[in-house]
C-alpha cells in the first residue's frame, strides 16, 4: 500500500514539473504593439494561404475505424482515434515558426495560426489560444492527475491537452501532438 501511495506522489510531481513551462511573451503585430487574442481569433484567416485545401465547415463527420486507418498513418491514427501521445521533441512542428495555420491532420479542420503559437520549452507545439469553435474539452484521468484533453470538433480526433501554465494574455498552454496537425505555410 505504501509502494502504491509513493509512486502516486511521484507521477503527480513528475506530471506537476512536466506542466511548468517558460512563459513566452504575448503576440505583437508588426509594428511591434500587443495583439489583443480577439484580434487573433477574429483575423485568423489572414494567416491562411490561398487556395489552402482546409474545411470550411466545422460539421461534424463519422467514419468508420477501418475508413481513418486508410487515411491516416499509424503515428496519426494511434495520437487522433486512440488518444495516444507522440514523445517529446519528435515534431518538427514544435520547431515550426513560419506564418501559417495548424489544422487538423484527420479532417483538414482549422485550430491554431502562427500568431498564437508559443514555444513553451515542452517539446509539443504549443499554443496559447485557438480558431474559435474548433475544439471540445473533456477531463481525464488516464495519468491519476486529471487533465483537460481537447479535440477537433468536426472529427473528434484527439490533440493534446490544455494547461494553465501558459503566456499571458490567456495564461493557457494550448499543448498539441504534432502528428494530429497538418501545417499550411502562408506563402
Amino acid at each position: 500500500m505504501k509502494r502504491r501511495m509513493l509512486l502516486q506522489t511521484l507521477t503527480v510531481a513528475f506530471l506537476s514539473a512536466l506542466q511548468r513551462s517558460p512563459a513566452a511573451q504575448p503576440a505583437h503585430g508588426d509594428r511591434g504593439r500587443p495583439v489583443s487574442v480577439e484580434d487573433l481569433q477574429k483575423n485568423w484567416k489572414t494567416l491562411l494561404a490561398d487556395g489552402a485545401d482546409v474545411a470550411t465547415s466545422a460539421e461534424p463527420i463519422e467514419r468508420a475505424n477501418a475508413d481513418w486507418k486508410k487515411t491516416l498513418t499509424p503515428a496519426q491514427y494511434e495520437v487522433l482515434r486512440q488518444e495516444g501521445t507522440e514523445r517529446a521533441g519528435t515534431s518538427p512542428l514544435d520547431r515550426e515558426k513560419r506564418p501559417g495555420v495548424f489544422a487538423c491532420a484527420g479532417c483538414g479542420l482549422p485550430l491554431f495560426t502562427s500568431a498564437m503559437k508559443f514555444d513553451s520549452g515542452t517539446g509539443w507545439p504549443s499554443f496559447f489560444t485557438t480558431i474559435p469553435g474548433t475544439l471540445a474539452t473533456k477531463r481525464d484521468f488516464k495519468l491519476i492527475v486529471p487533465r483537460t484533453e481537447y479535440h477537433c470538433v468536426r472529427c473528434g480526433g484527439h490533440q493534446g491537452h490544455v494547461f494553465n501554465d501558459g503566456p499571458q494574455p490567456t495564461g493557457l498552454r494550448y499543448c498539441n501532438n504534432g502528428v494530429a496537425l497538418r501545417f499550411i505555410p502562408k506563402a
